[in-house]
């Protein structure tokens, strides 16, 4: 019997062939991209919205139990995903306000908000970090063997994409930005109107 994700996803998908929506499945339109670009503001200034769609990532990230995962686990969602570390200074001033965002969405299932850690972190580390933190929505990810990194061309961080329904790239911010703020939620939001139309 098909899942709940499986048959959104499909739906969607439907969506897109009818002409619904024509971004779905292959980034953003001009019409899309030019809607995201208007919804910067503040530190999302530094979202840099990309002209074409950026293939999806087939790396594996790793829970604290060693279980793989992959962002074929978020077909059917927005997608903002940041990587990170325990000694980076940055990525630790703004996982505060990146917990606060996870928290805003995690209750609609259009949306997943997720961190994955660098593969020098150790586990350990990361699971002390968020629970001193008092983090309550943020995942333990690890990128362990750096496979999700690499795909990604990340060289600094913090890092966070934003992927489509159909896991294509389809912006990033480099550097830390705050997350907890309208700025963040008019940008997921725009991603919204846009692939969910009929929110």
């Amino acid at each position: 019997m098909p899942t709940r994700k499986t048959l959104v996803a499909a739906l969607l998908y439907g969506l897109a062939l009818g002409g619904a929506n024509t971004a779905f499945g292959a980034g953003l339109d001009a019409e899309g991209r030019a809607a995201l670009e208007a919804a910067r503001a503040g530190t999302m200034e530094k979202l840099v919205v990309h002209p074409e769609a950026r293939k999806p990532m087939d790396g594996s990230f790793y829970t604290p139990d060693g279980n793989a995962r992959d962002f074929g686990d978020y077909e059917g969602q927005v997608v903002v995903v940041n990587f990170w570390a325990t000694w980076c200074p940055p990525c630790r001033k703004e996982m505060p306000g990146f917990d606060e965002l996870a928290g805003l969405y995690a209750g609609d299932e259009r949306v997943a908000v997720i961190t994955v850690a660098h593969q020098r972190d150790r586990m350990d580390r990361i699971e002390d970090f968020l629970d001193d933190l008092g983090a309550e929505h943020l995942t333990k990810f690890q990128d362990q063997r750096g496979e999700v990194g690499r795909q990604a061309g990340i060289l600094g961080l913090p890092v966070t994409l934003i992927l489509d329904p159909e896991g294509y790239e389809i912006a990033r911010i480099t550097g830390d930005a705050v997350w907890d703020g309208p700025e963040a939620q008019a940008v997921i939001d725009a991603l919204l109107a846009r692939f969910f139309p009929e929110g």
